[in-house]
């Protein structure tokens, strides 16, 4: 993180968007000891430490930052072990990818709306947040959470309303059982993706995806609708 002013509200757990944080390191410029905020729960690092994740700061973020806009995005390693030489961490930073990495998880339980329910929605959890669960439920729609690997057929039995395609980390190309799941699924029931849902939708309808060199990664990036000519400023992780 390059902002100068990072745990100066601490974490609150109402804006949590998973069961876990699935967080590996978390690298910042100044860490703030104190924070102040009304709905502060704990600090950063204790957040983090009752985790066990990893966590750097008095870094120059700013010159990491310069490194990823000039060469794309890089694989960084954060390590605890001296003994460990700099050749030992770059052939283990070497080791991984997220190309044809496939990080689903599965969901084990569903999440439902109001009592007056206007429409069934079915989602295919890649990795969901929570508040597209909250959204949901709020415009009245009861929501039932699948996991990845729910059979189209399953889903077509049940007849919902919308099946919705959820957003999650990887790579859409190591997970073809997904979007064989979106054909299936394709002209027999209304769909929507987000993020992982919508590539899958475009590669079942033929499309090709590929890894961006300059990953877009904040919630300020405008996008222009280049029919209406209308701009809208989105948050984008990919």
């Amino acid at each position: 993180m390059t902002n100068p002013h990072i745990g100066n509200t601490g974490v609150n757990f109402d804006d949590e968007e998973s069961m876990q944080c699935f967080l590996g390191g978390l690298v910042i410029r100044s860490l703030s000891i104190s924070t102040s905020n009304w709905r502060c729960a704990e600090t950063l690092g204790d957040y983090l430490a009752e985790r066990n994740i990893m966590g750097i700061y008095d870094v120059d973020t700013r010159a990491i930052t310069r490194r990823l806009r000039q060469d794309g995005s890089l694989i960084g390693v954060l390590s605890t072990e001296e003994s460990k030489t700099d050749e030992e961490l770059v052939e283990l930073s070497c080791s991984w990818d997220i190309i044809g990495k496939d990080l689903m998880l599965l969901w084990d339980f569903n999440t439902n709306g109001r009592d007056e329910n206007t429409f069934h929605v079915i989602a295919y959890d890649f990795g969901i947040k929570h508040n597209i669960l909250r959204r949901l439920a709020s415009y009245g729609c009861k929501i039932t959470v699948v996991p990845s690997t729910w059979p189209a057929s399953e889903t077509l039995k049940t007849k919902p309303n919308g099946v919705l395609f959820s957003n999650g980390p990887g790579d859409p190309s190591a997970v073809p059982y997904a979007a064989e799941t979106v054909k299936e699924i394709l002209g027999k029931l209304p769909v929507f993706g987000i993020c992982m849902g919508h590539q899958l939708l475009g590669q079942a309808l033929g499309g090709k995806t590929f890894k961006m060199k300059f990953g877009h990664h904040g919630g300020n990036h405008p996008v222009r609708n280049l029919r209406s000519g209308h701009v809208e400023i989105s948050a984008q992780v990919c």
